[in-house]
Parts: structure tokens; C-alpha cells; sequence
């Protein structure tokens, strides 16, 4: 039997992958040319093995990583006896297990002694893709040549590291922003070579036999680590469903998702059922397995120790239930799936870890806020200041409100459920470098968050407009009709909701939309808050006061939901928790509730 590998050597080598990868990101963002990669940093980055299992992740977004394995599987089964050293290849095929066809993933596989070792994964979601509307979301989109995207099933690009021509001269044809595009190319097809680079010198300094010695032994103990953590689970059925926003006309009730786990803590497995879905839709709505599968395990790991490595290892103790032709994980083509990574996806992240709620206090997350909201519109035009230069990009400039969970507040910057976090939050002044646009407000809205012991994020407002030209603005917003959910007795965020202000005229718009703003006119959005956990009156009066000295919440909340009386003034800085007045009013609280 060969001896195991030193533990110290085991995590230097781990933690030097993650490096790697995070070199990948660091090239990516500092490289790319549209501010969705290169301000908001809707990328990911990812390490796979030569025979398709997912090594390192780092830091990149859940939705988009737990997947890749899919993906290069497909490009080893596309081009069998035909991969080389310098090939590089690119993938958004939502069939063969990418996430949606605006997520452009480039793959080099990587040699060392003529032996395909790895296979480096750069996955960035592009401003414009080829769309029949200038949007890389398209939730009306009645099929795939309705939406009309530009797909790459694992075609290779780069044949001895140099660029096979036909293939950019035909995206540049069909794009609306070519040099964009081609900037952000070279920015993935760079990170993705700067991987390459590294792991030849990784495996030049270990060796390969101790680099496969250690993939073994890595993804063995990530195994054990993600065993350990279900067997101290209790024993559970649990199902939960949930309901995404209705779409006018087309359907008036949304789509009610279920997931279904099953906790064997015995033998350390966890059966996920997603088969109760329903069919495919005639709209863009559908789920690609890629990005179902990830949104489900991101959240399973969201409600597990924070350290349990993500990879192929750990992912041995969860098996998955499909059914065919689904919404969820199973598409049909020519069904669209071009909101793949957000509006199902986000709904089946937020029923999945509030499930986890049920086996009890100390389990399981609360829903984050959802949506697609104005602040994270595709806008596009053409720019007055540049000669009327034609213009795309999807901004990040407002986020929902995070979820709760048993020890912590939600996050402010969360983003939505996919997320989590992960992304940047755009910088007003450069968007507004960037595009013919102005920022009006940007604002916490107080009073939106979920109440609970511990509290959902306050939801975020902003009010934006023109400054020259018209600008359209898409909008694909799930997340303005049913509000996110507390647990444990927590309560509801608040939902999100888009207007059209004119003057002092503010009309409501439909949670998805495309409209275009004239030279007057804003467009005003609410995003939707997290949900709370636990019942709010057990909630530290010291946090409430904290929260209404900050804004986030009014005095009023805080005596009519949490029980805390206040005294004093904030102008003064006298405000203070009467500690006796709060006593009574929360057993007042507790006794109207028995």
C-alpha cells in the first residue's frame, strides 16, 4: 500500500491550486473590456481534471462552477483523439451542460508529458452574445431561434496556440459591440493559458506521479469532510416548494418548483429529487443541468460547515434525481434556457437551503432576496459622447438583501441567491464613465427587512437616467411577487418592483420588461430584501438599536415587530434601549401570539 501524503504537503498543494485560480481571476478582470466582466465580475474561473472532475473552484460563483466537469467532458467526447497542446476551446451550449448560452467558457486542456493532465476553465458571462434583442437575458424568448444567441457546442478556437479566424470573424459579424466581445475573449482565452502555464510548473516542481497521488488523496478527504458533516445531520425526509413570478399573459401563476432530500446521516448521502417540476416552458425560463444541479448543490453547501472543500470528492455524497423534459435540469431543445443561471436557478437555491430549516433551530438558511432588478439591467443604445458608438453592457449597480441564517444577518451586498456574495457591485462613477447614463440615488430602504432573531438585508432602491440618446433598459426580474421567506419564525422580506418616473409621474412597470428611456425620463427600482430567522423578539435589543441608528429600520419597527422600546433621540445621540419598557412589550408580544 503506498504511503499517504503528508497533510502539511496535502493542503500546500490544495491551497496552491487555489492560487492558481485565483491568478486566472486576477487576469480576467484586470484584462476584460465590458464592465459586467471587468467592474461587476460575472466570471468564474475553475481547475478540472484530465478525466473531468472538478479540482479547484476557488472563489468562482456556484452557479457557474459545479457544472464545468459537464462541459469538458463533452469537449474530450467532441474532438476524442484530437486534443493537443495549444488547442483551446469554447463552450455555451446549455444541451451539453453549460449554464446559458451568455456564459462563454473557454477550456484549454493541459499537457504534461504528452498526458492530458487538466483541462483550465475561464466561464464569463458576455455583454452581448447575438440576441435578437440587445440583451444577453431573454426571459420572452419562445425558443432558441427566438432568442437568437450565438452557440458554441465545445468548438475549438485555438489550434496550436493560435486563433482559428472563422470562428472570431463570425462573432464579430453577428455581436453588436465586436471589439468588446473580442477584448473579453482574449481576457478568458489569457486567464485560461495564464492556468496553463502554471500547472506545467506545478507539475514540474511535484512530479506527476506525487500531482495524481494528490488529486486521489484530495478529493478522498473532501469526501470524508462532506460525510462527516451529513452524518451529524438528523435523519430526514424534507420537501419544500416554492413559486417563481408570474409572467403576464403567458403564465399567470409562475412555475411552482419542488426539491426533495433525502438525509441519510447512516450512510453519510444525501438524495436530492428534482423530478417533480414541470415541463419545459415556451419561454426562457428553463434550467439547463449545469445550472440547476450547481444552484441546488451551492445551497446544500450553504447550509453545511463553511470549510467543506467544493469538488468532485465531496460532490460523491450527493446523488441527483431528474425528470426528463423539465424546467428544472432537464431542457428539450429548442426550449430557450437564456435566464438559466438566475430566475429558476435563484428560486431552487432559496427553497433548497430554507429546507434544511425544518430539521430545526441551528439549521438551514432563510430565502435571499431575488431578481434581476433595474440596477442589474442590460442597458444599451448608442453613446452621444463617443459619435453614437454603439453600446451593451448588464450593470451590477444594486443588489437584493441576503438571507439570515442562525448566527449571522443578512449580507447587504448579496446580490441574488446564485451569487451570494461572490460578485462585485459596479462603481457608479465608472458606469457612468463608461455609459451615457447618471445615477440619481442609490439608498438602503428602510424598513424592508425580514425581522428575526437574526435579521434579513434591507432591500436597495435606484433611480437612474439618460443623459443623451435614449437607452433601452432589459429587465428580466423574477423576485416582485412572492417575497423571500423567513424560517423559524422569522419574517418575509419585502418583494422588489420597477417604475417609469416622468416628472413627478411614477408608473409601475411588469417585473420583466424592455423599455426605453427618453431624455427626461428614469427608471426607478426596488430590489427585494432577505428573510429574517428566528422569532424577532428574541432578537439582541443592542442589534435592533444598532440597526435604527443606522437607518435600516424606524423606531416604530422596532417596537411593533421586535419589542424594543427606545428612548432619547438619534439627532442628540441620546437614543438608547429602555431595557424595562422593552421586557413588557415583548411579553405583551409573546402573550398575543399564545
Amino acid at each position: 500500500m503506498t504511503e499517504a501524503l503528508d497533510p502539511v504537503l496535502l493542503s500546500v498543494m490544495a491551497n496552491r491550486l487555489d492560487g492558481i485560480v485565483r491568478e486566472m481571476t486576477n487576469t480576467l478582470l484586470r484584462a476584460a473590456r465590458s464592465a459586467v466582466i471587468s467592474s461587476a465580475r460575472d466570471f468564474s474561473c475553475c481547475i478540472v481534471t484530465g478525466d473531468d472532475a472538478l479540482l479547484a473552484p476557488a472563489e468562482g460563483l456556484p452557479v457557474h462552477i459545479f457544472g464545468c466537469h459537464i462541459q469538458t467532458a463533452n469537449m474530450r467526447r467532441y474532438h476524442a483523439g484530437d486534443l493537443r497542446r495549444g488547442d483551446a476551446y469554447l463552450d455555451n451550449d446549455p444541451y451539453g451542460g453549460n449554464t446559458h448560452p451568455a456564459d462563454h467558457t473557454f477550456m484549454v486542456p493541459v499537457f504534461v508529458d504528452g498526458e492530458h493532465l487538466f483541462t483550465s476553465v475561464a466561464k464569463c458571462h458576455m455583454a452581448d452574445i447575438g440576441n435578437s434583442i440587445p440583451s444577453s437575458y431573454f426571459v420572452l424568448a419562445r425558443d432558441v431561434y427566438h432568442e437568437g444567441a450565438l452557440v458554441f457546442p465545445g468548438v475549438r478556437i485555438q489550434r496550436d496556440y493560435r486563433n482559428i479566424e472563422d470562428i472570431v470573424r463570425m462573432c464579430r459579424a453577428r455581436i453588436r459591440v465586436p471589439d468588446q466581445w473580442y477584448g473579453d475573449y482574449l481576457a478568458g482565452l489569457g486567464s485560461a493559458r495564464v492556468a496553463e502555464r502554471r500547472l506545467e510548473e506545478f507539475c514540474g516542481k511535484y512530479s506527476v506521479p506525487t500531482v495524481k497521488r494528490f488529486i486521489r488523496e484530495w478529493f478522498d478527504y473532501s469526501e470524508r469532510r462532506m460525510e462527516d458533516n451529513i452524518r451529524r445531520l438528523p435523519k430526514a425526509r424534507l420537501v419544500n416548494k416554492g413559486r417563481s413570478d408570474p409572467l403576464e399573459g403567458i403564465l399567470p401563476g409562475g412555475l411552482e418548483l419542488t426539491v426533495k432530500l433525502e438525509i441519510d446521516p447512516e450512510a453519510g448521502m444525501i438524495d436530492v429529487d428534482l423530478s417533480d417540476n414541470p415541463p419545459c416552458v415556451d419561454v426562457g425560463l428553463n434550467t439547463s443541468l449545469g445550472a440547476a444541479t450547481s444552484a441546488v448543490v451551492g445551497a446544500i453547501f450553504n447550509a453545511l460547515e463553511k470549510d467543506v472543500p467544493r469538488n468532485a470528492g465531496s460532490f460523491r455524497r450527493l446523488r441527483f434525481t431528474y425528470a426528463e423534459n423539465s424546467v428544472v435540469g432537464a431542457p428539450v431543445f429548442p426550449h430557450s434556457c437564456s435566464m438559466g443561471t438566475t430566475n429558476v436557478s435563484e428560486r431552487l437555491v432559496n427553497i433548497t437551503q430554507s429546507a434544511f430549516a425544518q430539521l430545526g433551530d441551528g439549521h438551514g438558511l432563510a430565502e435571499g432576496g431575488t431578481g434581476l432588478g433595474a440596477g442589474m439591467a442590460v442597458i444599451s443604445g448608442r453613446d452621444h459622447r463617443r459619435g453614437d458608438a454603439p453600446f451593451v453592457n448588464r450593470m451590477m449597480l444594486s443588489t437584493n438583501g441576503g438571507p439570515a441564517s442562525p448566527v449571522a444577518d443578512g449580507w447587504v451586498n448579496y446580490a441574488i441567491p446564485v451569487i451570494a456574495g461572490l460578485m462585485y457591485r459596479d462603481s457608479v462613477e465608472v458606469d457612468e464613465l463608461k455609459h451615457p447614463i447618471r445615477v440619481n440615488s442609490l439608498e438602503l430602504v428602510q424598513d424592508s427587512a425580514g425581522a428575526g432573531r437574526q435579521r434579513g438585508a434591507p432591500a436597495q432602491r435606484i433611480e437612474l437616467a439618460p443623459t443623451g440618446n435614449p437607452v433601452t433598459a432589459v429587465i428580466s426580474c423574477d423576485g416582485q411577487h412572492a417575497p423571500p421567506r423567513g424560517v423559524a419564525g422569522g419574517r418575509d422580506g419585502t418583494p422588489g418592483a420597477t417604475w417609469l418616473v416622468e416628472g413627478t409621474e411614477a408608473r409601475r412597470l411588469p417585473n420583466v420588461v424592455q423599455v426605453t428611456l427618453q431624455p427626461g425620463q428614469a427608471l426607478r427600482g426596488r430590489d427585494s430584501a432577505g428573510g429574517g430567522y428566528g422569532d424577532p423578539v428574541t432578537r439582541d435589543p443592542a442589534r435592533v438599536l444598532h440597526d435604527v441608528l443606522e437607518g435600516w429600520e424606524s423606531r416604530e419597527k422596532a417596537e411593533e415587530v421586535y419589542g424594543v422600546v427606545l428612548t432619547g433621540l438619534i439627532e442628540d445621540e441620546s437614543l438608547a434601549v429602555d431595557a424595562a419598557a422593552t421586557a413588557a412589550r415583548r411579553a405583551t408580544l409573546r402573550a398575543a401570539r399564545a
